[in-house]
C-alpha cells in the first residue's frame, strides 16, 4: 500500500556505510505518510488521555496534564521509512519508555509485547524488549517544537530500531500482551519484525 510513495529522495548514502540501511535514500525532508485523516484536537487537558491495559497489575489512565508532568529526555537518532527514505540526526523529546513504566501499575512478568492503539483505529505491535532500549520513547517534541499534527501531535511512539511505521502517530493507548498480535500494516502484508538493516519490508 505504501508502494505508490516510493521515489528517490535527495541523495544516495555514499560514505555512510554502517549508518544507512541497504536500499535506503537519505533525505533532508520529513515526508508525511499515514493511515486515515489527521486528527484535530481541542482542549487536550479535558479531552485527551493515554490508557494502559492488558498484562498489567490494573488498567490505568493518564490525563494530558499527568502525562506531560513525567520526566523527559532528548534523543538524536536516525529514522528509516519502509518507503526507502532515511533521515539522519533527527532530534526528539518525550518520555523514555522504560521511564514511563515507572509511573504506571506494574506490568506482569508474562508481558512480552506491546500494541500501540492510536486514533483512526490504527495499531502497531512492538516487542517489549525493543521498547526498553534507551532510544525508545513516547515523543511529543521534534526539533525543539511540539509535533505538528501531520507528524503525530500530541503524542507518538519513537522506535528507531524499526521501520518508521512502528513509530505510531496519535497514540492513545498501550496494550501489554503475553503473545504477539499483528498491527494494522502487518495485517496488510508488511513484515512483522520490520528491521531496516535486514530489509524486512514485506511478509514472506
Amino acid at each position: 500500500m505504501f508502494d505508490r510513495f516510493k521515489k528517490q529522495y535527495d541523495w544516495t548514502p555514499e560514505g555512510l556505510e554502517g549508518r544507512v540501511p541497504p536500499g535506503q535514500y537519505v533525505t533532508e525532508k520529513f515526508p508525511v505518510l499515514h493511515y486515515g485523516n489527521v486528527p484535530q484536537y481541542s482542549d487536550l487537558e479535558q479531552t485527551w488521555d493515554l490508557r494502559v491495559w492488558g498484562e498489567i497489575a490494573e488498567p490505568a489512565r493518564l490525563s494530558f496534564v499527568e502525562f506531560r508532568a513525567l520526566p523527559t529526555i532528548q534523543v538524536t537518532t536516525d529514522i528509516h521509512c519502509v518507503t526507502r527514505w532515511s533521515k539522519l540526526d533527527t532530534r526528539w523529546e518525550g518520555v523514555q519508555f522504560k521511564e514511563f513504566l515507572k509511573h504506571i501499575p506494574a506490568i506482569n512478568p508474562a508481558a512480552r509485547f506491546v500494541v500501540a492503539h492510536c486514533e483512526q483505529g490504527f495499531t502497531a505491535n512492538i516487542p517489549l524488549e525493543i521498547l526498553l532500549e534507551d532510544e525508545a520513547m513516547l515523543a511529543y517534541k521534534y526539533e525543539d517544537a511540539e509535533l505538528t499534527p501531520e507528524h503525530g501531535y500530541p503524542l507518538r511512539l519513537l522506535v528507531p530500531k524499526k521501520y518508521f511505521w512502528k513509530s505510531a502517530k496519535w497514540l492513545r493507548g498501550l496494550e501489554f500482551l503475553a503473545e504477539d498480535k499483528l498491527g494494522f500494516w502487518e495485517r496488510y502484508g508488511y513484515n512483522n519484525n520490520a528491521d531496516p538493516w535486514r530489509e524486512e519490508r514485506y511478509a514472506e
